[in-house]
């Protein structure tokens, strides 16, 4: 149990800490429901770390997704840049970044997943139009590791101080980057009309900028189901709260693919498949009534 700090310096420094926290809390609770609602489940220091995860990789997204001016690279530079300085150091003066820095060197979270991640978010800058190369590349460094920064948060939520870092073994980690996979490349699906009018992208191979046929839609189902697959196979091996919310995200996820498997393409393109809430909050019980069942 934790005991509140008496050295002033130590309450000014815990109390920066609890702010950059809530920065990323904030982060989440504005852009995301499904993920948000996932995360409801796990215990506070699990809750805690993924916020911070997903404000970095949110505040990155923004920059090429959503202001997207002349200068966005050198602001993207800016930021990758403060959050390598964070690492070594500790501490930074943008609260999403001191947060993000605190949760990755606790659970080892480094330059082997955030190197890849700022790649992936810089093509998004100058990359139109992906081939299968370039896809794969992107998805690895924007989605497979981000689920490896969830995996190593999962595993080290209670370790000591002092204990070794928990890295977790080859089909754990094929699951979280499975996930990652399957979750972006449903956002892509989700996101095709506005990716191409907007944006004017096209992440998906073989697929031009507004068009979409059935069998181009088939397939790219078919390739989700296989990440989710994956990632559904290494669900034992995650701590049971873990377990809970990963498992009720996915689901999430799965609702939201039987929704789009069930619509024309010329619908995908032109409407964004959500889930309503009462569907998500059956979706999550379910979840928690499946999972209190197994291991701890």
């Amino acid at each position: 149990m934790d005991h509140p700090p008496t050295n002033p310096d130590e309450r000014a420094r815990r109390l920066y800490d609890l702010t950059a926290a809530r920065a990323g809390r904030a982060v989440l609770a504005g852009y995301s429901t499904s993920f948000g609602l996932g995360s409801r489940l796990l215990g506070a220091r699990a809750r805690a770390d993924i916020e911070a995860v997903y404000a970095l990789v949110r505040i990155a997204d923004e920059i090429v997704d959503t202001y997207r001016g002349s200068d966005a690279g050198a602001l993207l530079d800016e930021l990758e840049a403060q959050t390598a300085r964070a690492l070594e150091s500790g501490y930074s003066t943008n609260l999403v970044v001191h947060a993000f820095a605190a949760t990755a060197r606790r659970t080892g979270i480094g330059h082997d997943e955030l190197d890849p991640f700022f790649a992936s978010m810089r093509a998004d800058l100058t990359v139109r139009v992906h081939d299968r190369a370039s896809f794969e590349a992107y998805v690895h460094g924007s989605a497979e590791v981000v689920g490896l920064m969830c995996l190593a948060v999962f595993l080290n939520a209670d370790r000591l101080p002092g204990e070794p870092v928990r890295r977790g073994d080859e089909r754990l980690r094929a699951g979280a980057q499975a996930l990652g996979a399957a979750f972006q490349k449903t956002n892509f699906l989700r996101d095709l009309g506005d990716d191409s009018g907007a944006l004017g992208r096209s992440y998906f191979p073989g697929i031009a900028p507004g068009s979409l046929t059935q069998s181009q839609l088939d397939a790219i189902l078919a390739e989700i189901a296989a990440d989710l697959e994956t990632a559904r196979g290494a669900l034992p091996g995650l701590p049971r709260r873990a377990r809970v919310a990963v498992d009720a995200t996915l689901g999430l996820y799965e609702r939201l693919l039987h929704q789009i498997a069930a619509s024309p393409p010329a619908e995908v393109l032109a409407r964004r498949a959500r889930v309503g809430t009462p569907r998500k909050l059956a979706v999550v019980a379910g979840a928690v009534a499946r999972q209190s069942r197994g291991p701890a």
